[in-house]
């Protein structure tokens, strides 16, 4: 069963209205019968009486290009109180890594638990069934086990904006029903001021603050369809994924979320070509022309600034889903994961959004609550600074609901971590990405370490940068002397991985 909702701009005043009347009509064959006067509301479900012994619920919040600048990951200028607040509650994986830093190539492998080489999704267009027909996915091995799995908005991938309102690139196997709501966001985009002319939206520096509410929006929509899911399901168990579509471009939210940020308090980098003389070329090469696709320092101040709006307009939508949780009574069986598909640049080293391997991009925010283990032990609002992968989410929460998932997973379940986040884990992190259509560029994170080499056999250029001494990466080690035996044992351990790469 698909649940569509596709609404002209000249029905602009009735987004309230129509959000109800479909989430109605998928939610009533999903429970015991309601008619609409007694169907359970965001305000007045009624608890549900969850057994011990009843499996775990996940709740999977998925967001689109969200970077770390958050209060939980130590940015106290953006205002995220309800991310703070399931930090609090959950362990904050500070260093987990995207295994490639773009929407559907990271999506794939996470959803699949697989890496980008074994899937070859290199792509925005590629499905990976072409490639690996019978794989079971993570939300499939959860249907697999009688759970009630559904998703509404952004999981697979789509094209954002473009595909607001379809199944995008979706994997039918993987749900039982999914709702494809299209709001206020996408019927007033010829509203939208685009600093980057030549670019789609997309791709573009561009934003809106938007009149009327959240819940006109499509992320907005996307929350009130989840909350739904849990009140007609919160009797069995269930695995939903809530897919929202920002902070991606274009950055559009309720105007009040752009009142938290004065424009007068937002400031760029200074950025020079000469500073990063020591860095390959082909490692800065996501941004063209450099710096920030070209715009004016004013264009990118607002650009930032519509970026953190859209960020707060998105915490706001998970304090909902959390509020709901409560609400019904399902917080303490429930597990809930905050996920972004990849990190995000603004502005720092003159470069925009995503597709390289700094660690500005290759790093993006994993927040897990999972209640027994991160709700009374010294774990409750810890950060864990171990380095993990976001092909390690598949196996955690097989692992967490008692399945069994396939044998060939590229990860390992982070139940250790969860239960003490200072455990000892010796396993790296690895990203990559494709520059055109035959140079990839890998990249190995430890601990202290960032390596990277780019082209075969780093032919195309070679980074090393310490985080101890230098978090912001701004200088290249790789071709120091003193440094040798470093690139020598990371190079071995890269190339374990990069060497596997299919030939085309």
């Amino acid at each position: 069963m698909v649940v569509r909702s596709c609404v002209s701009s000249r029905r602009i005043l009735s987004f309230a209205a129509f959000a109800s009347v479909y989430v109605l009509a998928f939610s009533a064959p999903l429970a015991p019968a309601q008619d609409a006067e007694h169907a359970p509301s965001e305000q007045n479900a009624v608890p549900s009486d969850v057994s011990a012994d009843r499996p775990p619920n996940v709740l999977f919040i998925s967001t689109d290009d969200l970077n770390h600048d958050l209060g939980c990951f130590g940015n106290p200028d953006v205002h995220t109180p309800h991310l703070d607040r399931l930090a609090r509650q959950a362990v904050v994986f500070e260093r987990a890594y995207c295994q490639y830093p773009q929407c559907s190539q990271s999506r794939s492998s996470m959803l699949t638990g697989l890496r980008p080489d074994t899937i070859r999704v290199y792509d925005l267009s590629t499905h990976f069934r072409e490639h690996v027909p019978d794989v079971i996915t993570l939300p499939q091995l959860f249907r697999q086990h009688d759970y009630f799995v559904a998703r509404a908005g952004k999981i697979y991938h789509y094209g954002n904006p473009g595909d607001i309102g379809t199944n995008g690139l979706d994997d039918p196997p993987s749900w039982d029903l999914v709702v494809n709501p299209s709001g206020r966001d996408k019927a007033e985009e010829h509203l939208i001021t685009n600093a980057t002319a030549r670019r789609g939206l997309g791709s573009s520096i561009s934003w809106l603050a938007a009149e009327g509410t959240d819940e006109e929006q499509t992320d907005g929509l996307v929350t009130t369809s989840i909350i739904s899911l849990m009140e007609a399901n919160r009797d069995r168990p269930f695995f939903l994924a809530a897919g929202f579509f920002r902070p991606h471009s274009p950055y559009v939210a309720p105007k009040k979320y752009f009142d938290l940020y004065p424009l007068d308090t937002i400031s760029m980098p200074e950025v020079a070509r000469d500073d990063f003389a020591d860095v390959p070329p082909i490692a800065l090469a996501s941004t063209k022309p450099w710096p920030w696709f070209g715009v004016t320092r004013d264009e990118a101040r607002r650009g930032k600034q519509a970026y953190y709006a859209t960020v707060s307009f998105v915490d706001a939508q998970v304090g909902r889903l959390l509020d709901s949780l409560d609400r019904l009574g399902l917080a303490e069986n429930t597990i809930v994961v905050l996920w972004s598909d990849h990190g995000y640049f603004l502005g720092e080293k003159g470069l925009w959004k995503k597709q390289s391997n700094f660690e500005r991009v290759a790093r993006a925010p994993l927040i897990i609550r999972a209640p027994g283990m991160t709700d009374g032990s010294k774990a409750v609002g810890d950060n864990c600074s171990r380095p993990v992968e976001f092909v390690d989410i598949y196996p955690t929460l097989a692992d967490l609901c008692g399945l069994t998932p396939p044998n060939d997973l590229a990860g390992t379940s982070l139940r250790p971590l969860l239960a003490d986040p200072d455990s000892d884990w010796d396993r790296p992190a690895f990203t990559q990405v494709r520059r055109g259509r035959n140079v990839f560029g890998y990249s190995l994170r430890t601990q202290r370490w960032r390596y990277t080499e780019w082209g075969p056999q780093g032919s195309e250029g070679v980074e090393l940068y310490d985080h101890e001494t230098d978090p912001g990466e701004a200088t290249n080690l790789a071709a120091s002397p003193e440094y040798a035996d470093q690139v020598a044992a990371l190079r071995t351990t890269l190339r374990e991985l990069s060497d596997r790469r299919p030939e085309p």
